[in-house]
């Protein structure tokens, strides 16, 4: 079988096998399995378990335990190939949907797209990479590379637990030639080549109580230097750089009638660079009062680092396009705000390619779905990536 026509094998088979990978991501989209659930954590990981453990080409399965959120799933695949160096496929199994979702949007298919809650982020993505390896087995068509298949349970909250082992399972970017990241794709189906890094930050500042009606000149209003503090770092997203802040959630003060004596803020940050990360850290480190009468403080710290767009990135990507013409079909890039847990395998210097999960809309969306069609089509590429790197 040559190189080229991989692809086009692929998604004949899934497309032969539509029906039964239907079935696969209806079993996991009705297990529901919000982030901390832990029952629903390992009812989902039950079933991918008997899924792969029926392939040739899994030489071993590792459940391992994350307190309070349930299980992650470790699978690793055609490990004979190349036993010094591996590809990473990235996804997880938990979603934001709370317990009982399930009952007032249950899984039903119209004008070919299929709904659920969690469905394109990411329980029919946790199932393709599944069925992807399934069908290499069934062509007996293996990559060069051993293949780790990683699905953490905690994604959706930070990955605590979920970013050690991934970046215990990667090793290093001597270890891991390039990560495939299954979150959904950006709009158009296009993979994501850029993530921009995430931080979490409080914003707290001391005022001095008064009566707000008797002596009002003897207080200094914590909300007031709050709200000051807050148009003077949203001003920061005007610059033209690449970072972003949004004081999302605020409150201070007692009552109408006193002068607040304490105010605090939460601090969602955005940045697309390493430079950009280094100069947020810089702003609020040093943020000072306005009012003197006022003290200001800071807390926090980064989240995920970016996924920048680097020349091994952008080489990734043309792969991918080339695969994807082979399937006629144009595969565009974006990058994007929201971070993944590639931002932690790309901070290891390894190649990540996101966003390769089946299109549709709607994630953490009453409207979730995915495209019916786009199953046999997003698998053929991630299939014909694992054969061509």
């Amino acid at each position: 079988m040559s190189d080229d026509s991989i692809p086009r094998q692929i998604f004949a088979a899934l497309q032969s096998r539509q029906a039964e990978v239907e079935a696969f991501i209806q079993a996991l989209v009705e297990v529901e399995s919000p982030s901390g659930d832990e029952e629903g954590s390992r009812a989902v990981i039950d079933l991918l378990v008997q899924s792969a453990g029926r392939l040739k080409c899994v030489d071993a399965i590792e459940r391992v335990d994350a307190p309070e959120f349930g299980q992650h799933l470790v699978i690793r695949a055609f490990q004979k190939q190349n036993a010094a160096k591996q590809i990473l496929i990235v996804g997880h199994t938990d979603t934001v949907h709370a317990r009982g979702t399930l009952s007032e949007r249950p899984w039903r298919r119209d004008n070919g797209r299929i709904y659920g809650p969690g469905i394109f982020d990411m329980k029919a993505n946790c199932a393709l990479a599944i069925e992807v390896l399934r069908t290499l087995d069934e062509l007996n068509v293996a990559p060069s590379f051993g293949v780790s298949l990683v699905l953490t349970c905690d994604e959706e909250v930070g990955s605590l637990s979920g970013w050690p082992l991934l970046e215990r399972v990667a090793g290093s970017k001597e270890a891991t030639r390039y990560a495939f990241v299954m979150e959904p794709p950006a709009p158009g189906g296009r993979v994501k080549t850029g993530r921009k890094g995430t931080g979490i930050f409080a914003i707290k500042v001391e005022g001095r109580a008064a009566h707000a009606g008797l002596e009002p000149e003897k207080g200094a209003s914590a909300i007031l230097e709050l709200a000051r503090q807050t148009e003077q770092l949203h001003a920061i997203n005007l610059s033209g750089s690449g970072i972003t802040l949004n004081v999302g959630v605020v409150q201070g003060g007692t009552r109408s009638n006193v002068v607040a004596a304490e105010a605090q803020g939460e601090i969602d940050v955005r940045f697309s660079t390493e430079a950009e990360l280094l100069e947020i850290e810089r702003i609020l480190s040093n943020l000072k009062p306005i009012d003197e009468r006022t003290k200001v403080f800071v807390s926090g710290g980064i989240n995920r680092p970016p996924l920048e767009r680097t020349p091994a990135v952008i080489e990734l990507f043309e792969k991918a396009r080339a695969i994807a013409a082979q399937l006629d079909f144009e595969l565009g890039e974006a990058q994007v705000g929201g971070a993944s847990d590639g931002n932690f395998v790309a901070a290891m210097g390894i190649p990540v390619l996101d966003g390769l999960g089946i299109s549709g809309d709607g994630a953490h969306a009453i409207h979730e779905h995915i495209e019916a069609d786009d199953i046999a089509r997003r698998g053929a590429l991630i299939g014909g990536l694992l054969v061509s790197v």
